[in-house]
C-alpha cells in the first residue's frame, strides 16, 4: 500500500531523482539471476529489514550510510543498487553518496514493495546465518 507523502517530500524527492540514475525490481533480479557483481544496499530501517529483505543485500539504513558507507563500500567506483520500501528514501540516499563521490549508484524505483509485489525471493536475517 503506498503512503501519502507530503509535497515537500515527494519535491525533494523528485529533485534528487533528476541527478541520479534508476532501475527497475526486474532490472535487479535480472541481474542477480546472471551473477553480476555489484553491491545490493538496503536502506530501510532496521526493523523493516528485519522483516524481511532482499537476499544477499547488506543493511545500511538511510539515517547511517553516509556515516558508514566508506568502511562498508571503500571503492568510490564499486556499483552499487540502493533500494528502500517504494525508490524514494533510496534516491535520497543515492544523491548523497554521488555527493561523497561513489560514482556508480542506482536507486531501484519500487523498492522492497515492488519486490514483493513482483514475488521475487525474499529473506531474513534467521535465513542470512
Amino acid at each position: 500500500m503506498a503512503k501519502n507523502h507530503s509535497p515537500g517530500f515527494l519535491k525533494v524527492v523528485d529533485e534528487a531523482r533528476a541527478k541520479i540514475r534508476e532501475c527497475t525490481v526486474d532490472d535487479v533480479k535480472a541481474r542477480i539471476d546472471r551473477g553480476d557483481s555489484f553491491c545490493l544496499i538496503d536502506v530501510r530501517e532496521a526493523s523493516e529489514f528485519a522483516a524481511g529483505h532482499i537476499p544477499d543485500s547488506t543493511h545500511l539504513s538511510k539515517g547511517i550510510i553516509e556515516r558508514d558507507i566508506e568502511q562498508a563500500i571503500p571503492d568510490r567506483d564499486a556499483e552499487i543498487v540502493l533500494y528502500c520500501g517504494g525508490g524514494y528514501r533510496s534516491a535520497l540516499a543515492a544523491v548523497n553518496l554521488q555527493a561523497m563521490g561513489y560514482t556508480n549508484v542506482i536507486s531501484m524505483d519500487g523498492g522492497w514493495r515492488g519486490w514483493r509485489e513482483a514475488g521475487y525471493p525474499t529473506a531474513s536475517p534467521s535465513e542470512d546465518a
